[in-house]
């Protein structure tokens, strides 16, 4: 008789532990996205949207130096947003005609539709149809890139060596750290199956940081109030529901690596690589001897041994003189 009082007694309490936890937890769920800062607020009102298939792309379109031909394209990195260059966006300006950059589908400001079938030929396309949209499809066009903007800028490069009509005209390519490798909470994200779901919805700022910040160097980290910017750019449009889904393109750089690693060995215009050592993505130096030895003729340039994974956040100043360097010896 007392067992039987007893489990009657937790499952009461249990029922009430239920009952609580039910609101609370949707409530969790349903929690708005964080204001954007004065910064990101003026990132965005000063940025447009075009129509892509029926989904609206943020970019930013900038006019630089009157008379230059020159245009740069900038290609950002998972899982952040067009908002990881405006470090260096005024020194660009300083030397090109026109800078430009977009927040790829399901990143930043632009539609993150769900479910979809996220790919890295699909952004390849967006970055076509964007320069079509500004009426620059004819135009000799440099690609600077970082992480997962470096494999988009590959199949650019890719459909460029075919020589396909319609296809973008490659000046030059930058490439910097790439996402060579995610653990962690990235990959149990991608590989959680019928969690991944939950898991997303589950993800908060707390885990978002936490992942993040262990790729920047020691004192290069972002403040907390960069975090935020950086929160918020994900959670705009519910972006933190289409992780799992953007995180496939693990496997497509797998499946495609002959194809994407080919077009960078077989081009001749000029290619460079902008290198934080201190990256726990692509480890030094392994990362960098296999980098030459797969790509002997491309140039590098290694930043300070403190700069981590987002070199262009990390050290602005030393990103851009790498890059003006690589622009201007050719």
């Amino acid at each position: 008789m007392v067992r039987r009082d007893r489990l009657r007694r937790m499952r009461e309490w249990w029922v009430q532990v239920g009952l609580l936890a039910v609101p609370l937890l949707a409530a969790y769920l349903h929690i708005p996205p964080p204001q954007l800062s004065p910064a990101l607020h003026a990132w965005k009102a000063s940025g447009k949207f075009f129509t892509y298939k029926g989904m609206r792309i943020f970019y930013q379109d900038s006019a630089g130096v009157v008379g230059s031909p020159e245009i740069v394209v900038l290609l950002h990195g998972f899982p952040t947003s067009s908002y990881d260059w405006y470090k260096i966006w005024e020194g660009l300006t300083l030397r090109f005609h026109r800078v430009i950059a977009l927040d790829f589908l399901g990143f930043g400001f632009s539609d993150k539709p769900r479910p979809h079938h996220y790919s890295i030929f699909e952004q390849a396309s967006i970055v076509e149809a964007l320069l079509r949209h500004l009426g620059l499809q004819n135009r000799r066009i440099n690609l600077l890139s970082h992480d997962y903007g470096d494999i988009v800028a590959q199949e650019l490069l890719y459909r460029y060596k075919q020589n396909r009509s319609g296809r973008l005209t490659i000046k030059s390519l930058c490439l910097s750290n790439g996402g060579n490798y995610f653990g962690g909470r990235w990959k149990i994200l991608k590989d959680g199956g019928v969690l991944s779901p939950i898991l997303t919805r589950l993800m908060n700022f707390f885990v978002f940081s936490r992942g993040l910040t262990p790729v920047f160097g020691p004192y290069t980290r972002p403040s907390e109030s960069e975090l935020w910017d950086m929160w918020a750019g994900i959670r705009n449009n519910d972006g933190n529901l289409v992780i799992d889904s953007l995180l496939q393109y693990i496997n497509q750089r797998q499946k495609f690596q002959r194809r994407w690693v080919g077009a960078l060995t077989s081009v001749t215009i000029p290619i460079h690589f902008i290198y934080g050592p201190l990256d726990p993505v692509n480890p030094y130096p392994e990362f960098l001897e296999l980098y030459r030895k797969t790509l002997p003729r491309s140039t590098v340039s290694i930043l300070d041994d403190h700069i981590s994974h987002y070199p262009q956040l990390e050290d602005p100043m030393g990103f851009l003189n790498a890059y003006m360097g690589f622009i201007n010896s050719f």
